[in-house]
């Protein structure tokens, strides 16, 4: 079985789970899910640059309204069970836990205990981090010891 530690920051969409869920063709996949509250790590400027980039003022006026700290922690438990289910259904094994501490730490931690085969990082884009190599899967290649996948997440406007 191969064993995926899957970082994403929003619920996964029907897309997605079809998108991880066949990278490796008919093997079996188990994942470790982790959940970053959108909140805790990302920095609300940069989120704001990257939406103006995207062409999607109205998002970039609104990105001081995302839950943060302990009030981002209720909405990324119930993405992460919606996530974990969603991945269950499609045949895979799927555990998963909402980051706490500094994500890259966990990370790493997740992938020597699990013993894992590589790290999935399924994001928005997010051009300014991106640019200077700051992104989630940037970092994590430099720290985790296994092969690092960036892949865009879908939302569920995309998928229709």
């Amino acid at each position: 079985m191969f064993t995926s530690v899957l970082m994403i920051e929003k619920p996964l969409t029907s897309v997605d789970v079809e998108f991880v869920t066949t990278l490796h063709g008919d093997e079996g996949v188990s994942f470790i899910v982790l959940m970053q509250p959108r909140g805790d790590q990302a920095d609300v400027l940069l989120r704001a640059i990257d939406d103006v980039a995207m062409g999607e003022l109205k998002e970039a006026a609104h990105e001081g309204g995302e839950p943060e700290g302990k009030a981002a922690r209720v909405p990324a438990e119930q993405a992460l069970e919606h996530s974990l289910q969603a991945l269950r259904d499609a045949g895979c094994e799927a555990v998963g836990q909402v980051v706490e501490d500094h994500p890259l730490t966990k990370m790493k931690s997740v992938v020597e205990e699990s013993e894992a085969d590589e790290v999935i990082v399924l994001t928005a884009p997010h051009y300014v981090e991106e640019f200077f190599h700051r992104d989630w899967a940037s970092r994590a290649r430099h720290k985790v010891g296994v092969p690092v996948l960036k892949l865009f997440a879908h939302s569920e406007q995309d998928a229709s």
